[in-house]
């Protein structure tokens, strides 16, 4: 079976494919693959928002709730989110429609969070962030 050279080099598939679009040179384009590429890159910007989203409520979590190691560790959680919200707002820059499926992200990804955190305290039966809480780069916790 011979390998295409998407499947031996994709570096030199992608430089290929580029060159060949920069032609318009679209009988030489290895469509089939370009397209679940292209597909492929639209997933990961959403797995990428949707793991930043996350991390973001993991750490807002941790400093709004661990009060035991908040003294130790509340600086570098808030450094943290800091990141993470800059991180999100860039790629909801570049990906404006991003920004009408963070709501169905956050119903999906809170729960998550809930029990990754849960592993390492208890948390209140109270404990809520909201997604715009979370994402207003001027809210924190009372620290």
């Amino acid at each position: 079976m011979t390998q295409t050279l998407y499947e031996s080099d994709y570096n030199q598939w992608i430089e290929e494919t580029v060159q060949q679009l920069r032609n318009r040179n679209f009988q030489e384009i290895d469509w089939d693959n370009l397209i679940e590429e292209i597909e492929s890159m639209g997933k990961n910007d959403k797995r990428a928002l949707s793991s930043l989203l996350t991390r973001l409520l993991e750490h807002l979590l941790k400093l709004s709730y661990w009060e035991v190691e908040k003294p130790r560790s509340g600086n570098h959680w808030a450094s943290e989110i800091v990141n993470f919200r800059s991180q999100i707002q860039t790629r909801l820059e570049d990906s404006p429609s991003l920004c009408s499926q963070l709501e169905t992200m956050y119903e999906k990804v809170y729960p998550v969070a809930i029990k990754s955190v849960s592993k390492l305290f208890k948390l209140p039966p109270e404990a809520q962030i909201s997604l715009s809480q979370a994402l207003d780069q001027d809210w924190f916790p009372d620290v």
